[in-house]
């Protein structure tokens, strides 16, 4: 059943991934609709399209943009630059039909104010050292082989799909101080520019609370979580998960 949102929020699909799950991303789609959506950045993985052979751009991944292109008719898109989508800072900002490319901005949504960013500011790694971000990137991608690697496994036992990546990294003292760090350093700025409310992704961890008196709005990503973001017509923001993350 279709559904209608004031807001959606989408992050981290990483198209031209080998690990993007672009299908039920566009899936999403077809299936809600909206008078805003924004993507989160890293919707485009340049990186891994550059990286290596394996990472070749798939239909799928065009279907989704195909699928952005129908409903940008009707609906409000605005994709916010990440730090694997950096190749959009040649045009950022700029804006044609209904959709506008930015770095970050401020959305007005339910009498609120929402300070609207990928997130990546944070991590000093990301912005100033982008060749050791770029080997941890490689760590990232390591760990999802494997977690391929677990699930064929359990796939033939008859077992459900387990994001064993998302279990490492809950598990992992220095990624939970990380993510805690990174929420803090957000509500920080939302502050700052005199915000009720911060939007981001790029942590791929998502996220709906009250941090400090600041709502903090993580969408997650389209890779582990199979997440997004929405917001009805009262101003009530829920995380959307997948039927199979469910």
């Amino acid at each position: 059943m279709n559904t209608h949102y004031r807001t959606v929020v989408l992050s981290d699909v990483h198209l031209g991934s080998k690990w993007s799950k672009t299908r039920e991303a566009t899936g999403f789609l077809k299936n809600n609709t909206c008078e805003t959506l924004i993507l989160c950045g890293d919707i485009i993985d340049g990186w891994a399209i550059m990286r290596g052979r394996k990472m070749k751009w798939r239909r799928r991944h065009t279907n989704f943009i195909k699928a952005l292109l129908d409903i940008s008719h009707t609906t409000r898109i605005v994709y916010v630059r990440g730090n694997h989508d950096d190749f959009l800072d040649r045009i950022t900002p700029v804006n044609f039909l209904n959709m506008s490319i930015v770095r970050d901005f401020v959305y007005e949504s339910g009498g609120r104010r929402y300070f609207v960013l990928h997130g990546d500011v944070f991590d000093h790694v990301t912005s100033n050292m982008k060749w050791l971000a770029k080997l941890g990137d490689l760590g990232y991608s390591v760990l999802l082989w494997g977690n391929g690697i677990y699930n064929r496994r359990r796939a033939r036992k008859g077992k459900p799909y387990f994001s064993l990546a998302r279990e490492v990294k809950k598990k992992v003292k220095a990624s939970v101080s990380y993510v805690g760090d990174f929420e803090r350093h957000l509500v920080d700025i939302a502050r700052c520019r005199e915000c009720d409310g911060v939007i981001c992704g790029h942590i791929h961890h998502p996220e709906v609370r009250n941090v400090e008196g600041i709502l903090y709005l993580n969408a997650g990503d389209w890779i582990e979580s199979l997440s997004a973001l929405t917001e009805d017509f009262d101003g009530n923001w829920k995380i959307y998960r997948t039927e199979e993350d469910k």
